[in-house]
């Protein structure tokens, strides 16, 4: 169906990384989710086979291939039914990552993206914060130079992986006085000391360990900063568009998961007589959801396509995002209803579905937020473009 998009070499990745989910991941969900935090060694199991590094560059380990690729791991994640696990996951790969891989001295990548890739090292990013929320430029965070260091003080919160990384890619004022011209990133080891983590109780994600992160005098070397100094906050803006679409297939992915897997159950409940599939009203509430997610899927299918080519997508990350999450939550919303009493069982999945997706439209840039960028685009003809 989606042949412009994917080839045959996708749809047989597609099946070997689902038949890998399978085995190491779906029979350890339940146990992660009461645990509130994942195995480590997973880790490792996914870089053994490669899954870490599909679209880094050969050089560090990884596979260099195109974006598709990544798409197909991010749709098949949500199918495990496990948001928090998912979530540590492409955290891990697409946040904490990217930055090192853009901006990180080839030392850097020597010393943490090589093992990233392998599974040996986990990482996670750190820029909201507990004043802050989803505006970074109110980050109070400061990185003040010593010397050959930097000396880190301040705290973040909902940082996912943030009680069990090996590292953490941190934002921080080193030039408060400027603003967001004086925000620069920084690379810091989980053993550092005066840093501790406290891991925060959450609705959802609850195979993810979500924490609350504080930096107490706590000393980093200068070559640890990735990048150059005060160009923090470009490279954060320029990074959201590609965490934004990630958060659009997200969302398309798990309300096509939570529809097929409603009529599924439509076909086998009866009522009066008959399976419930065969009533008007729920077959037309079920062509209005299937129609919503084809078109998500078509537009976020079409924007990792320009993000393929190396196009600046900021205004269209944004509508991926504030789209797909909203009607991933009204699509399951609705599918939680045609289950009835079953849906509010936690032995069904939807229960899950349903606290997991809610989170969508928070986190990655609340909806409100997205509508004042997107606002600012189309209304006062504001422009953004990528950091040189």
């Amino acid at each position: 169906m989606y042949t412009m998009y994917f080839t045959e070499e996708h749809d047989a990745f597609r099946l070997s990384f689902r038949d890998f989910l399978q085995k190491e991941v779906i029979p350890n969900i339940d146990q992660w989710e009461e645990a509130g935090f994942i195995d480590k060694s997973v880790f490792k199991k996914f870089g053994e086979m490669g899954y870490l590094g599909l679209n880094y560059p050969e050089e560090y380990g990884g596979l260099n291939l195109d974006l598709f690729y990544t798409v197909v791991f991010l749709e098949e994640l949500q199918k495990v039914n496990s948001g928090g696990f998912a979530a540590a996951m492409w955290a891990h790969v697409y946040l904490a990552m990217t930055h090192l891989n853009a901006e990180g001295s080839s030392e850097i990548k020597k010393k943490y993206l090589v093992p990233s890739i392998e599974g040996e090292m986990v990482g996670c990013l750190c820029v909201s914060e507990p004043f802050g929320g989803s505006d970074v430029a109110a980050m109070r965070t400061t990185a003040t130079k010593q010397g050959d260091t930097y000396v880190i003080n301040g705290s973040k919160t909902f940082i996912t992986n943030g009680v069990y990384s090996d590292y953490l890619v941190v934002a921080a004022k080193t030039s408060p006085e400027l603003g967001n011209k004086g925000m620069s990133i920084f690379v810091v080891d989980r053993e550092s000391a005066g840093l501790s983590a406290t891991q925060l109780v959450k609705l959802g994600w609850k195979a993810s360990d979500t924490a609350e992160i504080a930096f107490d005098n706590v000393v980093v070397p200068k070559e640890n900063m990735l990048g150059e100094e005060g160009k923090g906050f470009g490279y954060i803006m320029q990074h959201f568009a590609s965490e934004r679409v990630i958060m659009g297939v997200n969302a398309h992915a798990r309300a096509e998961f939570a529809l097929d897997y409603a009529i599924g159950y439509m076909s086998e409940r009866t009522a009066f007589g008959k399976t419930i599939d065969k009533f008007q009203a729920l077959r037309h509430k079920v062509a209005d959801m299937a129609s919503e997610v084809e078109m998500c899927k078509e537009f976020n299918y079409s924007i990792v396509k320009r993000l393929d080519l190396g196009q600046y997508v900021v205004k269209e990350a944004s509508m991926s995002k504030l789209m797909a999450t909203k009607i991933a939550d009204e699509v399951i919303y609705n599918c939680l209803q045609l289950l009835g009493g079953y849906g509010y069982m936690e032995e069904y999945p939807m229960a899950r579905l349903f606290r997991d997706s809610r989170l969508g439209p928070i986190g990655g840039g609340t909806s409100e937020i997205l509508r004042e960028i997107i606002s600012k685009m189309i209304i006062d003809k504001k422009e953004y473009k990528p950091t040189t």
